[in-house]
This record gives structure tokens, C-alpha cells and sequence, in this order.
């Protein structure tokens, strides 16, 4: 009986390693695969509110970031069997919530906040504590600073 593999995705080379490594997962025990970007209107939306283009969509930013990083990493028949989740709302919330029943959830190491001196980013380091199934956190070459 095959499962399902969550990863998250942000477009940073770590989530894009993530997701590579998913796939290959999925692959080998044929479990589907289901990306997850979260998006949030940012912290200072209403003082920014007046000079923010009305056509600034976060939802169909984070869309587009998904949907770039998935034709970037991955084969076109990959691609093509990939579920795609848009969730607005946190993303550790976002991941934690997609990877209930799922049989694996993958992770970067750090995704596009964060220090670089962390070993592990916020939102990997939440899930690995939170998530109700197998956590893989997908760690960088040596040489990345």
C-alpha cells in the first residue's frame, strides 16, 4: 500500500534539495508526493498597505515559487505526478498539518530566513519536534556556508 511523501518547499537551494531527495524517495517505494509552500501577508501589511501594488498577490506569489522550484528540481514526468499545496497560514503549521497520515515529511535544512550559521533552520527544527510521522531533514554539501 503506497503512502504519501510531504515536502516543503520555499525556492531556496535547500528546499530544492528537499525536494529532489522526495522524489527519489517516492520513486523507490512509490509512495505519491505532495509539495507544500505556506504563505502569510507580511508582518507589516498595514503600515505598508498605501505603497504595496494592488496587483501583489502573496498566494499567487507563493504559486509561482512552487511551481518554478518543482520544474527546476525535478524531470517533467516527476513533475507532472507532484501534488501541489498552496496553504495561506504559517509554514511550519502548513507542513505539520499536510503531513498528518503522510508516511514521511522532508525538509531542508534552512530555508530563505534564518541565519546561516544555524544548523538547523525554524521551521525544520519545529517539525522534527511536531510532526506525527518520520521527519527527514535534507542537509546541505559541506562546502555551503
Amino acid at each position: 500500500m503506497a503512502g504519501r511523501i510531504v515536502v516543503g518547499v520555499d525556492g531556496s537551494e535547500p528546499s530544492l534539495r528537499a525536494l529532489r531527495w522526495a522524489a527519489g524517495q517516492a520513486a523507490l517505494t512509490g509512495d505519491s508526493l505532495q509539495t507544500v509552500i505556506g504563505w502569510e501577508y507580511p508582518a507589516s501589511w498595514a503600515t505598508l498597505m498605501p505603497g504595496v501594488p494592488p496587483e501583489f498577490d502573496p498566494e499567487r506569489l507563493a504559486k509561482q515559487i512552487l511551481d518554478e522550484s518543482i520544474d527546476q528540481a525535478l524531470t517533467p514526468g516527476e513533475a507532472a505526478a507532484v501534488i501541489r499545496t498552496v496553504v495561506g497560514g504559517n509554514a511550519t503549521q502548513a507542513l505539520i498539518d499536510a503531513a498528518k497520515g503522510a508516511s514521511l515529511l522532508v525538509v531542508g535544512d534552512r530555508g530563505h530566513s534564518g541565519f546561516k550559521a544555524a544548523v538547523l533552520g525554524s521551521v525544520s527544527s519545529h517539525v522534527t519536534q511536531h510532526a506525527s510521522c518520520p521527519v527527514v531533514v535534507v542537509r546541505g554539501e559541506p562546502t555551503d556556508d
